[in-house]
């Protein structure tokens, strides 16, 4: 019986580890030639980036918002973060200069929690990412299947650890109501005919409005392609 989700090993590469379990370090720093560097990266950081598949472009136009994926810090340790993402074909771990080199134009954006997490909250963050690795990418964008997509996946992790809901779920028929010009035509052929209007789901744009985050660095955003952020934080340089 297929389950959704398939073996992988989350402890490769050179990040820290134990057994096949990640390591949670509190901060760190990263730098990478050409683009912005980061500092004082934490465990728990959320990474925003606009990637340029069809599919998430058309999302990031239906959501009124710039950003179309996000991503979490798992891994703060060295000059290259560690980054736990849902995305296609399934959930995985990235650097996160393979990270930043996916968004266009270069745009990213790092929110932070408004509480600071201690020693408890991420291990038990790093126990949820763990917990999903290896889990198939949810192509239909279903909050309650059994696969993943990244938003769902973020909110899902930073949940277990911590009790804070990011982001509010929203149907596809609200979700696509607020757009003047939802473009239907897309979503008619991507769900072959029919749109599942009751299906709830959540959004990486709805995530990064959360009050419960706050933005602590937003680079590229005067090189991105309208619709810009629905957020209303000021930008802060890396």
């Amino acid at each position: 019986m297929t389950t959704g989700t398939r073996t992988t090993d989350v402890s490769g590469g050179d990040h820290a580890h134990a057994g096949s379990r990640l390591v949670p370090h509190a901060a760190g720093a990263y730098g990478a030639s050409g683009v912005s560097p980061v500092h004082d990266l934490q465990v728990g950081d959320l990474v925003f980036i606009r990637v340029t598949a069809r599919p998430f472009l058309e999302v990031a136009y239906a959501t009124l918002s710039w950003t179309n994926h996000v991503g979490i810090v798992v891994d703060a340790q060295g000059d290259d973060p560690l980054i736990a993402e849902s995305t296609f074909p399934f959930a995985r771990t990235t650097r996160m200069t393979r990270f930043l080199e996916r968004s266009e134009n270069g745009r990213y954006t790092i929110a932070r929690l408004a509480i600071p997490l201690d020693s408890l909250h991420r291990s038990k963050l790093i126990a949820a990412t763990t917990r999903r690795m290896g889990t198939f990418y949810d192509t239909g964008f279903n909050l309650h299947s059994r696969r993943q997509f990244c938003s769902r996946f973020v909110r899902e992790v930073i949940e277990e650890a911590t009790g804070i809901r990011l982001g509010e779920t929203e149907t596809f028929s609200t979700l696509l109501e607020r757009n003047p010009d939802p473009r239907l035509g897309f979503w008619r052929l991507w769900y072959f005919g029919r749109i599942p209007w009751r299906r709830l789901t959540v959004t990486p744009a709805s995530v990064l409005d959360s009050p419960h985050l706050r933005v602590v660095c937003d680079v590229g955003s005067e090189t991105t392609a309208r619709p810009q952020p629905s957020i209303d934080q000021e930008a802060h340089p890396c």
